[in-house]
């Protein structure tokens, strides 16, 4: 029993101490969702759950401003904390320096401050949300427009890159109770030639509920991207995933996977609730997608 005690010790201190600072940048390549030939690069963050004292994180989002990404896109759960909507934006402003657009959905812990939260009620409970006080939202929205990123909020747009132009349709979060799903039509790519010349069709969502999934297929989106799952946040070896906080499959918990033939990917995301501080077989990431015809 000593044995056992050591060794589950030894797990909690490694997660703890080690794997959630343990950043990497995990290059994929993605054939076949651009709709003509020609080559994108795009450079997902999500899950930054930022708070104060956090300078390892802010670093490594640093150290990704000079990849040669074309697209930024932000997956959600920015925040940490309240009062950091200004330490969140400056965090992220170097991403987009060089000139590349950048694309936000938000995520609950963009409204709301996390409250404590035992890590078993995610197996016990998994339907309970709850949340904290109300976060200063816009003040994040306006500062990060100053860094040139676009807020989606139940809605689609066409943004120009450096290799073309990309119809985008994004979704509130439908982890928040109050969130309702637009019409597909509301976040499909806009008619028009903008719409029809674009090279990629993208949706976006913070957390991968098979109905936000299901309503960015329906407006017509080739890749879908979102975060959320933390890939787990724990993995076992030869398991996975344990628990994803939602209702996506939990082997689609991480990485790339199809959803009704389009192409999904789930960033493992950077951080972690801040009342759990904790990730094992699970390293924090962020993911430059190289998108070609």
């Amino acid at each position: 029993m000593a044995s056992v005690g050591a060794v589950g010790a030894g797990c909690v201190a490694y997660g703890t101490l080690i794997e959630r600072r343990w950043y990497r940048l995990r290059h994929l390549t993605v054939p076949g969702v651009l709709r003509r030939p020609g080559r994108l690069t795009i450079l997902q963050v999500a899950d930054l759950h930022l708070i104060p004292g956090q300078d390892h994180r802010i670093r490594f989002l640093a150290s990704l401003a000079d990849l040669g990404h074309e697209l930024v896109v932000a997956s959600g759960d920015l925040l940490g904390a309240p009062h950091v909507e200004d330490l969140t934006a400056d965090a992220l402003a170097p991403l987009t320096a060089a000139g590349a657009p950048g694309l936000v959905v938000l995520g609950s812990n963009d409204f709301y401050a996390p409250v404590p939260r035992s890590p078993f009620s995610y197996f016990t409970t998994p339907l309970r949300r709850s949340f904290g006080v109300r976060l200063e939202t816009d003040r994040l929205v306006d500062r990060l427009a100053g860094y040139g990123y676009r807020t989606l909020r139940q809605e689609a747009t066409v943004v120009d890159t450096a290799a073309g132009p990309v119809a985008v349709g994004g979704l509130d979060d439908p982890h928040l109770p109050t969130t309702e799903l637009p019409p597909a039509g509301q976040v499909a790519p806009p008619p028009g030639s903008a719409g029809s010349d674009a090279l990629l069709h993208l949706g976006l969502v913070h957390a991968p509920y098979v109905a936000a999934l299901d309503l960015l297929v329906d407006a017509g989106h080739d890749l879908l991207l979102a975060g959320h799952t933390h890939g787990g946040q724990v993995r076992l070896p030869g398991i996975g995933a344990l628990t994803a906080n939602c209702d996506l499959p939990l082997d689609q918990a991480r990485g790339l996977s199809r959803h009704r033939g389009r192409v999904l990917h789930v960033s493992p995301g950077l951080g972690h609730g801040r009342y759990a501080p904790f990730r094992f077989a699970c390293r924090p990431e962020a993911t430059l997608l190289e998108l070609t015809h």
